[in-house]
């Protein structure tokens, strides 16, 4: 993973139009190199958006734009599909692909993006496979077939099909569905070792559920009601006061023993 880009995403006044109705109106961002983690409730349009980043939904307005280091700013949707998946990898809430597939053929389709559909595998591509088996802990099974799995073991085959394309720029949909607990935790030190410990660092956006577990990233992005609520980190009491009015004060912010945040439900009222 040494020799991966850095490479960072921007959105200029994104609107996005379905069925009639605006569900992103006028959103603005950066993600950078580090792991960022988009929040909101059932509804903000958070994977909508994170679609509308990846260029896989037409925009009303606006313009999302990809930096690739040593390169000029590129406009995600004007790119050539097999240029952009070398630098932004997807993973979809809901994955889709064949359950005969067997788990080492499944995350051998990550290398495509680097390969195209005719290209021949080589040394790198074989590691890169390996690499992304044993960062998600699916090695051992890598002979079983998709339909043999459990929701949470092919959730992690298919996030490592994400990570053998060896994009700089990954934008995981959900990611932690279907996983319990250590699974979460195991996905979240992730996280923060492909943002941080690969040289030069990757960019990665995640949208959550998990509260607790988005309060790990280096930055959170507040989406709501289609609209930029607010971004920043997770320890910015600004950012904290806005994550709490989202979810409508059923939550708190506190702090622990070592001043990270964690998030506690209020289950009486105050």
């Amino acid at each position: 993973m040494n020799g991966v880009s850095t490479c960072g995403l921007s959105a200029q006044g994104v609107r996005v139009r379905l069925g009639g109705r605006e569900v992103l109106q006028g959103v603005s961002l950066q993600v950078g190199a580090g792991w960022t983690a988009l929040v909101g409730p059932n509804g903000a349009g958070k994977s909508t958006l994170l679609r509308a980043l990846a260029a896989l939904q037409p925009l009303a307005a606006g313009r999302v734009t990809l930096t690739v280091a040593g390169e000029a700013v590129q406009d995600v949707f004007a790119m050539p599909a097999a240029r952009r998946a070398q630098h932004l990898a997807w993973l979809a809430q809901l994955g889709d692909v064949t359950g005969e597939l067997t788990v080492r053929e499944t995350v051998e389709l990550g290398r495509i993006a680097q390969l195209g559909l005719l290209g021949t595998p080589g040394a790198a591509d074989h590691a890169a496979v390996e690499r992304a088996m044993a960062l998600t802990e699916c090695a051992p099974w890598q002979h079983r077939r998709l339909h043999e799995l459990s929701g949470g073991e092919r959730q992690r085959v298919l996030l490592a099909r994400v990570l053998a394309t060896e994009a700089p720029l990954l934008l995981l949909d959900e990611p932690t569905t279907h996983l319990d607990a250590p699974h979460q935790v195991t996905l979240a030190r992730l996280f923060r070792r492909l943002a941080h410990e690969a040289r030069p660092r990757r960019a990665v956006l995640t949208v959550l559920h998990d509260l607790p577990i988005a309060l790990q990233a280096d930055q959170l992005i507040v989406l709501a009601s289609g609209r930029l609520q607010a971004s920043g980190s997770p320890r910015d009491p600004a950012l904290q006061a806005a994550l709490v009015r989202v979810f409508g004060g059923a939550i708190r912010i506190e702090t622990d023993s070592r001043g990270q945040p964690r998030v506690a439900l209020l289950l009486d009222p105050a």
